[in-house]
């Protein structure tokens, strides 16, 4: 076979630069496109440039707050983060609020905008979910030493940061931390926590449909203190009393 001629090996050099070239300019495009559209969509982009649902939770504000396993028939005693892992934070009022690392909290799958009058807003809900004591007593001595805290634990509560009643999950260690006493505490006399009575009037505005429970949860996550005032509920009465329910679910 006759040798071509020079100028049509140098354009077929030339045309073979060009594809290359356009290739990889498309493949890096492609590459940037789907970070992007993941990004703005929420989700993660796998490799292979596809994009994959978050596994976070919905969230607003910024609070991103994970689902629980949910109520358990019997539970165990929870793993917790290791001493000296977790660091209280305090507003400028000194009242404490958690680690988000290790306590961001958790929900109940159970409970949903769908199914409040079954669950929460049902007397004696949080009583037939509640763990017992054999195993929230460990649980609470382990978390102390996550924390660091020192002080007498009898003054101290096992805090759901999302409480049952605000559809909390029962014992996932990411919803449970050692809430040290608040300002004016007197040693001895036992946990005062005005954050329970935040926790009760936002279940009664949830129950009332004066705001969505994922809005509730969002809020005292971020921040029990400022949830009330956030969702335009400082003047909310707290819900009633359920006979079967403890201070602080």
């Amino acid at each position: 076979m006759p040798n071509a001629p020079r100028w049509a090996a140098a354009a077929a050099a030339t045309t073979l630069i060009a594809v290359t070239a356009t290739g990889c300019s498309s493949g890096s495009d492609s590459g940037k496109d789907a970070g992007s559209k993941a990004a703005k969509a929420g989700t993660s982009a796998s490799p292979s440039g596809t994009s994959s649902p978050s596994s976070s939770s919905p969230s607003a504000g910024g609070v991103t707050v994970p689902a629980g396993p949910g109520p358990q028939g019997s539970y165990t005693v929870q793993k917790q983060p290791e001493p000296g892992t977790c660091a209280y934070r305090y507003t400028a009022a000194k009242e404490p609020l958690p680690d988000p690392k290790c306590t961001p909290g958790a929900t109940n799958p159970k409970v949903t905008q769908a199914t409040l009058k079954t669950t929460i807003c049902r007397s004696g809900y949080t009583a037939d979910i509640r763990p017992g004591t054999n195993i929230t007593s460990r649980e609470k001595t382990a978390n102390a030493a996550s924390y660091g805290y020192k002080g007498s634990l009898k003054d101290a509560e096992y805090d759901h940061l999302i409480s049952l009643q605000l559809g909390g999950d029962p014992n996932d260690p990411r919803n449970l931390w050692v809430q040290p006493p608040s300002p004016g505490h007197k040693t001895g006399a036992g946990p005062n926590n005005p954050k329970d009575v935040v926790e009760s009037k936002l279940k009664a505005a949830i129950c009332s449909g004066k705001t969505e429970l994922a809005k509730a949860q969002q809020a005292i996550v971020k921040d029990w203190t400022t949830a009330l005032s956030v969702l335009g509920l400082t003047n909310e009465k707290p819900a009633a009393k359920d006979p079967k329910a403890e201070d602080g679910e």
